[in-house]
């Protein structure tokens, strides 16, 4: 049976009394037969992009849609997830007033948008092994808490989190539960997308910055319970997606057969770095990982990461985060990158 979720409870009043901006291509909105169009005032001299974007994406939702077996009025697209985040914190969280949870180590941007949007943070943070600490979390949870989010697989540590846990949240928690799969395509492990009928107060987040290999193009995808998209329909800009970003986005999802083949290389590349890295004195833990990166624990995490740099590998230093001292995070490259790694790290000796 379904979990009953009341849009009208969480979501604030303003939000939900707001009267969205109508856009020239909202008001009309045939896509076949000639048309001469002097609504939008555009420029009418002819180029790829004199005309104003879809303010819907239908073209690439559709797309979209096919891919993650998931209709159209449960998607958005935004300008990136940050972009998705920041459009769930205004829409469900009054200045001041209400409160999220976190649990780090995270993604950074959860904290940023919350304070952004003057909301409240309660951190629960993960255990050693970066699991959740579900009967604390729920604990944590006050009359002001709107949501909590997290993503799984998990950045900065890459594993996914136990499916007890997520489910023990969603059933304890009759607020927002906002999983961010960013990293959902490297993994063999079931997302949640299957469990949006069961859950309407889940939202699911992804993006085609990673495996799809979009970064520059900043898209973003939210895929939620039809009236949640709705509300965030409401409050995005009217064309936050551009004309050549929704072109080149539907001309990758055509080749998803290309996709797979270089997500399929890139684990292969993970297994064989993974592999050199737990051969080496300084490489303390390589921890398992779901996504694109590897998290390591070394024995001096400013040391090796000055090492590497002089080399001209760049990684990332994440010793700062909870539960994370002495780490790098080094994404996963091309074979030839990861060569260079290598060769860079047979340079550094204890």
């Amino acid at each position: 049976m379904a979990k009953a979720f009341d849009l009208t409870q969480w979501a604030r009043p303003e939000m939900l009394a707001l009267a969205p901006y109508t856009s020239a291509r909202d008001t009309f909105t045939a896509t076949t037969g000639k048309y001469t169009f002097l609504d939008a005032n555009e420029n009418p001299n002819a180029s790829a992009v004199n005309r104003y974007p879809d303010p819907n994406q239908l073209a690439l939702k559709k797309k979209i849609g096919a891919l993650r077996a998931c209709s159209v009025n449960q998607l958005l697209i935004g300008n990136g997830s940050d972009e998705i985040l920041d459009l769930l914190f205004r829409a469900f969280c009054t200045p001041n007033k209400d409160n999220v949870i976190l649990m780090p180590p995270t993604y950074g941007m959860y904290a940023v948008l919350a304070n952004i949007n003057g909301v409240g943070i309660k951190e629960v943070p993960l255990t050693a092994d970066f699991q959740l600490k579900t009967d604390e979390i729920l604990a944590a949870v006050d009359s002001n808490t709107k949501a909590i989010f997290f993503c799984s697989p998990n950045n900065p540590s890459g594993n996914v989190f136990k499916t007890s846990d997520i489910t023990a949240l969603l059933n304890g928690f009759d607020g927002l539960v906002v999983i961010d799969e960013a990293y959902i395509d490297f993994t063999d492990r079931l997302g949640w997308l299957s469990q949006l009928d069961n859950y309407p107060n889940l939202v699911v987040t992804q993006t085609l910055s990673k495996a799809f290999g979009l970064a520059g193009l900043r898209l973003g995808i939210a895929i939620a319970h039809p009236s949640i998209i709705k509300l965030l329909h409401t409050i995005k800009p009217p064309y936050n997606i551009n004309t050549l970003s929704q072109q080149q986005a539907i001309e990758v999802l055509s080749d998803i057969e290309k996709v797979n083949r270089q997500i399929a290389a890139l684990l292969a590349e993970r297994n064989r770095v993974a592999a050199y890295l737990n051969e080496l004195d300084w490489v303390e833990t390589v921890f398992p990982s779901d996504a694109n990166f590897l998290l390591i624990r070394v024995d001096d995490a400013n040391k090796r990461y000055d090492a590497l740099l002089a080399q001209k590998v760049v990684v990332r230093n994440r010793s700062k985060q909870t539960n994370c001292e002495n780490t790098l995070r080094i994404s996963i490259g091309t074979p030839v990158e990861n060569n260079e790694l290598m060769a860079a790290c047979n340079t550094i000796s204890l």
